[in-house]
This record gives structure tokens, sequence and C-alpha cells, in this order.
């Protein structure tokens, strides 16, 4: 999505129309059977109508948020970051706006509810992640948040919202990037129910347990208070996020949205290399064992994997798992986004390499 100019105008609006009619086909789903294109003439409903809403509101709120880092350089909130607990005090104003009581959970993820005309009945779910990673574009995780808050606030307007059948609550995830503790998806297992406990011993950089991270943001930071942020499965209707593409492949094909039909699980590693340290100008070459070295070549290695699977694995036990993935063009993927060298000097050969490197005292 362009920064500016008419067509991100137009993409931001047709983004939250789309929303809206999510909202409106939802309702439209505990009445009678209807066609789809029922859903724009919802009585009293016109998304241009609030365009200033759907456009003008949006831009400029994913700006003011694009602007809430903890870098003065970059954009960069990580969990439970002074940056993220602003955007999340930020992001309970805009709800509020929109005719939604909002709290913040135990693990920091922010909620805006509306009951609707049912309080009871299962609620329909909204929302993405207000965490970045280290310099980050300005619609990812936002944009879900963001247009969610608009497209609800429309049918305030509207007079709409009291009367949805069901509950509205919107959800801004306290961590997805996992960029803090290398642990990703946080705020949402907690309310799936599939945290797992031991996270909260996971350490920063700075030795900062995600339990005493949570107790100095006022949270309990206890297996007991996560535990219970999950939500049973028969209380929700429904998820829908709107995000951004991360990748070249919609703008490839001329595509302006696409429909989510899988996602990449998650593995992370921390691999550490061990050599022998000693002076860059008088080991001979002969004599070295560099972990540089062999660190770069598991890369290359690494890389030639993932860009042709189908021969890394022939005739392995994993073959057949494999070979499925291939046939979905480009399903797999493998990065190795960070590296370290100890002692990370350029006149010594390194001892240790880290690669996705976690704080020293847990390797």
């Amino acid at each position: 999505m362009k920064k500016g100019g008419f067509a991100g105008y137009v993409a931001l609006i047709l983004v939250t129309t789309l929303l809206q009619t999510c909202l409106v086909t939802a309702f439209l789903a505990d009445a009678a059977p209807q066609p789809f294109a029922t859903a724009y003439g919802f009585p009293g409903f016109s998304s241009m109508r609030h365009r200033s809403i759907l456009r003008d509101e949006v831009a400029a709120r994913l700006k003011e948020l694009g602007n809430v880092s903890d870098s003065k350089h970059v954009l960069e909130r990580t969990f439970l970051s002074p940056a993220a607990v602003a955007a999340g005090r930020l992001l309970i104003t805009w709800m509020k706006d929109a005719g939604l009581r909002t709290w913040e959970d135990k693990l920091g993820n922010v909620h805006g509810r509306s009951d609707g005309a049912n309080a009871t009945a299962p609620a329909l779910l909204l929302g993405s992640h207000l965490d970045t990673v280290i310099d980050a574009g300005r619609y990812d995780g936002a944009l879900g948040i963001v247009t969610a808050i608009a497209a609800v606030k429309a049918l305030k307007i509207e007079g709409k919202l009291q009367q949805f059948p069901r509950p509205i609550e919107i959800i801004a995830f306290s961590d997805e990037e996992g960029i803090r503790f290398q642990t990703t998806f946080l705020g949402s297992s907690a309310v799936a129910g599939t945290f797992q406990p031991k996270h909260l011993k996971n350490l920063d950089a700075r030795g900062i347990s995600i339990g005493a991270a949570l107790r100095a943001a006022s949270h309990e930071g206890t297996v007991e208070s996560v535990s219970s942020m999950k939500y049973e499965p028969s209380s929700v209707w429904g998820y829908v996020e709107l995000h951004i593409e991360q990748g070249p492949v919609l703008e490839a094909q001329g595509l302006p949205l696409g429909v989510v039909e899988a996602i990449a699980g998650q593995t992370r590693l921390a691999v550490k290399v061990r050599g022998s340290q000693g002076h860059a100008g008088t080991v001979p070459m002969s004599m070295r064992r560099d972990p540089m070295i062999a660190a770069a070549q598991s890369i290359v290695a690494i890389e030639n994997i993932c860009t042709h699977p189908e021969k890394a694995v022939a005739g392995s036990r994993g073959a057949t798992a494999m070979a499925t993935a291939v046939n979905h063009a480009g399903a797999i993927v493998c990065t190795v986004g960070e590296i370290h060298s100890w002692p990370g000097a350029s006149n010594v050969i390194p001892g240790e390499v880290h690669i996705l490197r976690l704080p020293r005292n847990r390797m």
C-alpha cells in the first residue's frame, strides 16, 4: 500500500468497506438467507456516506500510530515497551470513540467490545497486532485494528451497533512478532488457550523475563493469570482480520486484495557455532577453526534446502510431506535474520557465532 496519494486513499476505503460488508453479512447471517448483494442495501447503511471516517480518519490514525515508536529513527514497538503501552492507550481512546467499552487484559492485549442486541451470543472478533518488528511499516498490524475501529464507528453513527445480533469485540494483540523474547504470538496464544507457561521465564536481551516484564507493567505475570485469559470456542462466532500483504505476490499479479487460504507456521532456532578464538594477524589459515566460516556455509546450505527442498529430502522419511509442501509453490521459506559473533572485533577470529542469538546466559 502506498503511503499517500489517491491510490492509497482508494485502498483504505476499499478495505474498510470490505470489513463493513463482513459486519453486515454477519448481521444478515442470523436472518433468513439473502443474496450477498443485499448486504449493501442494509437499511440506513452507506459506506460512502462515511468516507471521512473510512478513508480520511483511517489514514490520519495510521499515520499517528506510526509515529508511536521506541526509536527516533525507525518504527519500533516491541512487547510491553513504552511505545507499545502508549499505542495501547491511544487505541483505547479510539475504541471508546467508536462506542466500545474497553479494557486491557493480563497479557497487555487491548480490547473494545459492544454487546449488541444479545450480550450472551457468541462474539464476532476483529483486530490484529499492535507490536511491530524493528524498522517496521505503519500498516503492519495497525491496519487491521484501525479499519475495524472505523467500521464499527460507522455502524455506531448509523445507529446499527446496538442492533447487531451478537457482540462485536476488537482485539489489539500485544505481541505477534516475537522480537523481544523470540517467542511469537504471545497475545493471541493466551486468548486461544495455547500459551505455554514455560514462556514466562523467557528472557530478553537485557535478561528480563516475560513474567517480570508483565509485573513491571502492573500485570500479575503468573501462570494462573495468563491461563484465565482463554476464550472458550463456544463464545466466539468468528474472527476477521484485515492485513496488508507483506510480500510482493498480489502486487506482481495486479490484484488489490486477496483471501488468505493458509498461513506460515514459524519455527525459530537459536544456533551456536563454536570455534577457536585467535588473533587475526598471526594464526595461519591452515590452523584456524573459524566459526564464522562454518556459520556462513550453514546459511548457504539453509538457502539451498529451502530453494530446492525436493532435492534436499529425496529418499528421506520426510520426502512425502515435503513434496506436498513443494506442490504449493514457494510455501517453504527459511530466513537467517540475525547473526552475531563473539567477541565481535575486526582483528579477532571469533570464538563463537550465534545465529538468532538469545541472551548469553541462556546459550
